[in-house]
């Protein structure tokens, strides 16, 4: 029975839906670092928010570990290199608190434009300042969005609805997608330049941190409005001090900060500035919603194998995990028998999908191949981590959907380059869910691969398959099943043989010696 540790504040409805699942649960909240890193080895899921910080030491003490939850967005508190390198997959719940944040967004815009709490403090005080509250109207306006993904998107369709004109900045927005959603698409330099206000809506990585910093700001324009309820290291906070003290900026509205919890910053205390706690997803209806999520991936993943809103693998939804359970035992067999066979470095390895398969969510088959393929060589290798693996050592991996005519209803082609040759491997699914070989080095072969296994390549010669049968009977091992093929008569030959017992190297060394043969290898499945 797999075993969660919940170490942060979690819904009661989050930790039912993981007991009615049968797995077992603990809720241990407020753990320090030491006391997570003793207790982490006996779990293999850990559900979090953004208390908990999951470190490269805490992953490295989850031996059983396997996947890690994030009830909500980000994952600054997870150290996500580290958990792929260690085969851990990082999940997060990117739409259960959309609509929260996006309204929030909303929320800061309107108080800007008001210059709402500023009011409300004066008048708490009883000043009655009315003629010092000078607001404007968000009517006509253009509201500049960066990063115009699911929360953008709503952001958007609220801002049409109180008539702003809306543009975006986004490298992954698409023209048609801009039109359905009723905004227009700009490069980041224009949107500074015909923005009133601006909001952030976009992930924090190497090419959006520090997005907004004095160079932006000064190609906006005077009496912009800059809002932030995404991450904090997306604006130099400086230089949005100094913008605004200058007059560039009228104001800003931040959610976020660079350091959290942030106790003490240069902004507290502007009138301009309107600061609030991390707030975004801060609704009843969000945080239940992010918790019942987590807590179904999480489920889904231990106990089906069903991958969703994963950061560091492809996803596998609940209903195409029971389709690609036998294609993933057929791409598994794929790549560790041509790992197995592989004796020099790797340059480059092409998986080809025909037929069926090719209709079908490719990319998870592609990393258990490479998992299957690597992991001859580098044990902790699996399906998380392969991709990386490859990538780190300049593995060329190509993935094709192929239309090319086949024999076969479903095909899956592994092909491998090394510093020496080029080896492909083909196979297939008969009766729906049985894997078989049915193709190697241009060799056509239909086998199925057991525990134990007997690769042979020869010259095609009489004679040849009694003399190791002979070899095997001498040993005492039992031929299970017996698959041949060749490329022509008298040509290149390949034997599969699968066996009872383990094969032991002096039995290879009889093999080998068998006059015609050219290789030999013991193979494990």
């Amino acid at each position: 029975m797999p075993k969660v540790l919940i170490s942060d504040k979690l819904s009661p409805a989050a930790v039912q839906i993981f007991k009615d699942r049968g797995i077992e649960t603990d809720v241990k909240v407020g753990l320090s670092p030491d006391e997570l890193k003793a207790i982490i080895g006996e779990y293999d899921g850990l559900a979090i928010r953004s208390a908990t910080k999951v470190t490269a030491e805490v992953l490295a003490a989850g031996t059983r570990l396997k996947v890690v939850g994030r009830a909500g967005i980000g994952v600054d508190n997870v150290d996500v290199p580290a958990a792929t390198a260690r085969g851990v997959v990082v999940m997060n719940t990117p739409f259960g608190n959309s609509i929260t944040t996006a309204e929030h967004a909303i929320a800061l815009m309107f108080a800007l434009a008001r210059d709402i709490p500023a009011a409300n403090a004066s008048t708490h005080a009883g000043k009655w300042e009315k003629s010092r509250f000078m607001g404007i109207e968000l009517t006509g306006k253009t509201l500049g969005i960066i990063g115009c993904g699911n929360i953008g998107a709503i952001v958007a369709e609220r801002a049409l609805g109180l008539r702003m004109r809306v543009i975006a900045f986004d490298p992954f927005l698409g023209q048609e997608r801009a039109r359905d959603i009723g905004v227009e698409k700009v490069e980041l330099d224009e949107l500074f330049a015909r923005s009133d206000f601006i909001t952030l809506h976009t992930p924090m990585t190497e090419s959006t941190r520090n997005i907004i910093d004095a160079k932006a700001m000064a190609k906006m324009k005077k009496g912009v409005r800059i809002i932030n309820c995404a991450r904090g290291g997306l604006v130099v906070e400086e230089d949005l001090e100094a913008a605004i003290k200058e007059g560039k900026v009228a104001g800003a509205a931040l959610d976020v900060f660079a350091v959290e919890p942030a106790k003490q910053n240069s902004l507290f205390g502007m009138e301009q500035v309107v600061a609030t706690p991390h707030l975004g997803a801060s609704t009843r209806e969000a945080q239940e919603n992010v918790a019942l999520q987590v807590a179904e991936q999480m489920a889904d993943y231990l106990l089906t194998g069903a991958v969703t809103n994963a950061l560091n693998m492809p996803s596998v939804s609940a209903e195409e995990a029971p389709k690609l359970r036998p294609y993933m035992k057929l791409a598994g067999q794929l790549g560790s028998f041509a790992g197995q066979l592989t004796e020099h470095a790797l340059k480059a390895v092409t998986i080809e999908f025909a037929g069926q398969v090719a209709e079908l969510n490719t990319r998870p088959l592609t990393a258990i191949v490479l998992e299957g393929l690597l992991k001859p060589l580098l044990e902790s290798v699996n399906m998380v981590n392969a991709p990386v693996v490859a990538k780190e050592r300049d593995i060329k991996v190509t993935e094709v959907k192929s239309e090319r005519s086949s024999d076969y209803h479903t095909l899956i082609r592994l092909t491998v380059v090394t510093e020496e040759r080029s080896r492909g491997v083909a196979g297939t699914l008969f009766g729906g869910d049985k894997p078989r070989i049915v193709e190697i080095k241009d060799i056509a072969i239909e086998a199925e691969l057991g525990s134990h296994m007997l690769y042979v390549t020869n010259r095609d010669k009489p004679g040849f398959i009694g003399r190791l049968g002979s070899v095997l009977g001498d040993a005492g091992l039992n031929i299970a099943t017996f698959h041949l093929g060749r490329n022509e008569a008298g040509g290149d030959a390949i034997a599969l043989v699968q066996v009872d017992q383990p094969i032991a190297e002096e039995v290879l060394a009889k093999v080998r010696e068998l006059p015609h043969v050219v290789q030999a290898k013991a193979l494990s499945f």
